[in-house]
């Protein structure tokens, strides 16, 4: 957790800004963030869309078997 030395206080990085400065005194006290990094989907997230995939596949075809 980045410490601001002016502040005198642990800052916790979600409260930062992504410049890395303290919201207080405007101090770099961390590095900045990525882009990216924010908005980076975790892998739980993915095998739940692949899930849908296939479920939805299957159902689909499920459909064609009965219209036919």
């Amino acid at each position: 957790m980045p410490w601001c030395e002016r502040c005198s206080k642990f800052w916790n990085p979600n409260s930062m800004p992504p410049t890395g400065h303290c919201p207080k005194c405007e101090d770099l006290i961390a590095t900045p963030q990525d882009e990216l990094d924010a908005v980076k989907a975790p892998w739980h997230f993915w095998v739940l869309v692949v899930l849908a995939v296939v479920y939805l596949a299957w159902r689909t075809l499920q459909l064609v078997g009965i219209l036919t």
